[in-house]
């Protein structure tokens, strides 16, 4: 009995390290700048490598080997062919990752920045990175870290090209409608008719309930503009009724603006369903 109770204490303890130690709930778009680690079809043993960003090809993933954790908790690293370089871009997913801690660096025989790390951060600070970082995270939708590189960046000129309504869509995305409406203000000053800025314009005073306001500039953009998003607009003045119940301007509003929904199947099927809900 004694010698079972060892045996099963001993393997409760090698699980316990493991677990301890790697905890898969984090997201590839966490990962910039850490050794990260993915699970194998092969027990105890993990594929890892160093996380950064490659502002023209997004985030990477640089594969460094694999490794298992012994019953005592040690990292025991097989690295790769040291002349064999791989690389493989991390697209947003579900899957999930673990960051290796860093007292375990030294046991996979890593440094903790790799010395190749600094061939992508020459620019690093410079206001061109920090926006194109920024436009990356946006596009991920984790619109807090792409402010705080947005931020910075307008820190530096506020006035970049782009800058501002790239944080007017961080903005949008974390429910700061007013904070947008005030820097999409600014833009279309210069760029009246820019189709996207325009966008994030209406979405905003949809969203913030002024609707009187975004069908005044969604008018302007229909007569002005590209018509990139002209259905997109629509739809979200429309929902803003649906929101308010206010059937008569809905109904209203559907009747002028129809037109753009002919070929938009997606708002379509949407939008009947929010008109037999006011019925």
């Amino acid at each position: 009995m004694l010698r079972l109770f060892c045996l099963l204490f001993f393997f409760h303890l090698t699980i316990f390290y493991a677990q301890v130690e790697l905890s898969f709930n984090k997201k590839f778009v966490q990962s910039e700048d850490k050794w990260i680690a993915f699970q194998t079809d092969t027990i105890n043993r993990y594929a890892f490598g160093f996380a950064f960003i490659d502002v023209k090809e997004g985030l990477m993933f640089d594969y460094e080997g694999t490794f298992k954790i012994d019953s005592l908790g040690k990292y025991i690293p097989r690295k790769k062919e040291e002349k064999k370089s791989v690389r493989l871009r991390l697209k947003p997913g579900n899957e999930k990752i673990a960051f290796i801690p860093d007292d375990k660096l030294i046991e996979l025989q890593v440094a903790k920045i790799p010395e190749w790390l600094k061939e992508y951060k020459k620019d690093e600070g410079s206001i061109e990175r920090l926006y194109s970082i920024g436009y990356l995270y946006n596009g991920w939708n984790e619109c807090e870290k792409a402010l705080e590189y947005l931020d910075k960046a307008k820190a530096i000129n506020p006035d970049y090209l782009g800058l501002g309504v790239e944080l007017a869509y961080s903005y949008n995305c974390l429910k700061r409608y007013e904070d947008a409406v005030e820097v999409l203000k600014n833009v279309l000053i210069k760029y009246p008719f820019d189709d996207y800025s325009n966008k994030e314009l209406i979405y905003a005073y949809a969203k913030l309930g002024d609707l009187d306001e975004a069908e005044k500039r969604c008018r302007f953009v229909f007569k002005n503009c590209k018509d990139t998003y002209n259905a997109e607009n629509a739809y979200n003045i429309l929902q803003g009724y649906y929101f308010k119940k206010d059937k008569k301007r809905f109904m209203n509003w559907l009747k002028e603006s129809k037109a753009y929904f002919n070929k938009e199947n997606q708002f379509t099927n949407l939008i009947e369903k929010m008109k037999d809900e006011l019925k």
